[in-house]
């Protein structure tokens, strides 16, 4: 009686798909909850963002801050986020791929976190 499909079949699938929607809300508190530091200028400012790679803080000494020369706190500034983010993004996919069982090949979650 061991077939494909069937009642059988169908709860494993529900079972399965529960698992996932448990897994994707505990992947969504663990981003949200990451704290992913860039930083520019030897340390001198420093970006956090969570694993959404949403801003949580910025820090900037005041050695940095020059009246005359506001572009290259704005690129500094920049480069931080940038590399707190590019850390972000890396966290995410790590976490999208320990959703999928077996980690299915062709299956491609990006853009759904």
């Amino acid at each position: 009686m061991g077939g494909l499909g069937g009642p059988g079949m169908a709860k494993m699938l529900q079972d399965l798909q529960r698992k996932m929607m448990e897994d994707a809300d505990k992947m969504q508190e663990r981003l949200e909850a990451a704290r992913l530091e860039g930083s520019s200028g030897g340390g001198a400012v420093k970006a956090m963002v969570n694993g959404h790679g949403k801003v949580v803080e910025i820090a900037i000494q005041k050695d940095v801050i020059d009246p005359e020369d506001v572009e290259m706190l704005q690129d500094l500034i920049a480069t931080a986020f940038r590399e707190a983010q590019e850390k972000a993004e890396a966290m995410r996919e790590d976490e999208q791929k320990k959703l999928m069982p077996a980690n299915i090949p062709g299956m491609n979650l990006s853009g759904l976190f």
